[in-house]
């Protein structure tokens, strides 16, 4: 095996771990012990007309008594606003917002400009390969543009510093690397469709050693980015969906309750000193006495 096909087929290996170890982030969070809700409104799945100031199933009289219709729709544009539009940055940290969005939409326009390859891999109509082209300059254009930002606003601004952390660096060097060797391979005269065609076919005749280069990147960055604080959107869903929005009433004989209970009843599983998160422990004096 020559190294252009072993790079092809490692990068096909890397998308496959790039989506298992995804799709495990999800299980992980899933399975989490129950959270701290924090019930503080509005609440998108109380339906647009209560969202819109702030309103709650508690306004009902009796409620407790009553069927409780919620809104799925409601919920999952809110929540489609905060992942595409970054809705909260945006309302509360405007400076940052511009940046973050660029890189955001840049990163979801080059997924869909991937997949979208697989299509001009392998049809070659002009009006295609014209839309694949404008697809992948503009989120090439966005994630570059916003990733510089983002690292120009960590290195400059001093509160931003604060928090940072050196992987936080890393992060963006990685990704602003990959992005600079996707932009070179394209420029100097690779054909994208052709090395997609090979790579999805395991027949790479050879590859550029700038194109070999970006994949080893690509491939890194796919696997390293589930595993790091990158991996932040499987979090970010369950972070909205089960704790800023979860409000659902503790009633008698409800599925709220039974989780309550066996969360109660599980031994601790942390080593902090505060005594609650401690097992209980028998006293063998007691026992002799």
């Amino acid at each position: 095996m020559d190294g252009a096909t072993l790079v092809s087929v490692l990068l096909l290996a890397a998308l496959a771990g790039f989506l298992v170890l995804s799709a495990l982030k999800f299980w992980k969070y899933s399975r989490l012990s129950t959270h701290g809700r924090f019930d503080l409104y509005p609440v998108p799945k109380e339906g647009a007309d209560k969202v819109r100031y702030g309103g709650s199933y508690f306004e009902e009289s009796e409620w407790w008594a009553k069927e409780r219709t919620t809104s799925l729709s409601t919920e999952v544009v809110e929540i489609m606003k905060e992942m595409f539009f970054i809705k909260t940055l945006f309302e509360r940290q405007r400076s940052l917002w511009w940046a973050s969005f660029l890189f955001h939409a840049g990163v979801y326009i080059l997924f869909g400009w991937s997949v979208l390859l697989i299509l001009g891999a392998f049809v070659r109509a002009d009006f295609v390969i014209a839309v694949i082209n404008v697809i992948g300059e503009l989120g090439f254009a966005f994630a570059t543009v916003g990733t510089v930002l983002l690292l120009v606003r960590r290195l400059t601004d001093e509160a931003s510093r604060v928090y940072m952390a050196p992987a936080d660096y890393f992060n963006l060097v990685l990704i602003l690397a990959v992005l600079a060797t996707g932009i070179a391979s394209w420029t100097t005269g690779a054909n994208v469709y052709d090395v997609a065609a090979q790579v999805l076919t395991l027949s790479v005749v050879e590859l550029p050693v700038l194109v070999m280069v970006h994949f080893v990147l690509l491939g890194i960055m796919m696997v390293y980015i589930p595993v790091s604080k990158m991996g932040h959107y499987a979090g970010k869903f369950f972070s909205f969906h089960r704790v800023l929005w979860d409000n659902d009433p503790n009633l008698p004989g409800s599925k709220v309750e039974r989780n309550m209970r066996a969360a109660a009843a599980a031994p601790a599983q942390t080593a902090w000193s505060a005594p609650h998160t401690r097992p209980t422990q028998t006293d063998p004096s007691a026992s002799e006495e």
